[in-house]
């Protein structure tokens, strides 16, 4: 039987979890078929999120399976609205030194070693056995996590040009640095629920986002199991 955690920033996304009809709730946490599961809210950002992961894995048995869940911005508008794409890579994409005419990342000016545990290459790669498992209608895609979420076209030209990113999360960074640390399989799930730019909520729809990942997680667990 196996244990799988699922992280989330908010309680709106860990809700997600819960309304897969077919889980069974019990007084130590939920039942899918063969696998125990249990969720943990971390609260928005990197900072809240690695406090609350490395707190949880602290506190509990290791589990053999943390997937972090949540709506994302898609760089990328061959992304629909709504679909739900898996994370292969990520970093902390406005993590540096800014001069005036450009930014440097932390590997670039000296302060950390592009290749060090975690980090190839300045990403954390995604490359879990679970990996292999995801089906491939799912799209595998290039996360960065940032600390401001961006607002502008100039920042999203950036940003994606700098990175080749597709999607754009506040924790996602974060939560694979820990779990990387910790050595932990982990994965990621994101729905996407806009597109990055000008920030126009009314043109977002997060509740078809929640509604398509949560609908996605049933059948995964089943084959991840």
């Amino acid at each position: 039987m196996k244990k799988i955690l699922f992280v989330a920033a908010t309680a709106d996304e860990a809700d997600i979890v819960r309304k897969i009809p077919s889980l069974r709730s019990s007084w130590d946490g939920f039942y899918l078929g063969e696998s125990v599961i249990n969720t943990l809210v971390t609260g928005v950002g990197s900072v809240a999120t690695s406090w609350s992961l490395t707190k949880w894995f602290c506190s509990n048995d290791t589990p053999d399976l943390v997937i972090n869940i949540g709506i994302a911005g898609s760089f990328n508008r061959d992304i629909p609205i709504g679909a739900v794409v898996v994370p292969v890579s990520d970093c902390f994409a406005d993590a540096g030194i800014e001069s005036e005419d450009r930014f440097f990342t932390l590997a670039e000016a000296g302060l950390q070693k592009s290749d060090s545990f975690p980090f190839k290459d300045g990403k954390i790669l995604f490359n879990s056995e679970y990996i292999d498992k995801i089906p491939g209608s799912l799209r595998k895609v290039k996360a960065v996590t940032v600390n401001m979420a961006t607002g502008s076209v100039h920042t999203a030209t950036k940003i994606q040009e700098r990175y080749t990113a597709d999607i754009e999360s506040m924790e996602g960074a974060a939560f694979a640095f820990v779990c990387s640390s910790e050595k932990v399989n982990f994965l990621a799930l994101r729905s996407i629920s806009n597109y990055v730019g000008p920030r126009q909520k009314e043109k977002w729809d997060i509740g078809l986002a929640l509604e398509n990942l949560s609908e996605t997680l049933q059948d995964l667990i089943s084959v991840l199991s």
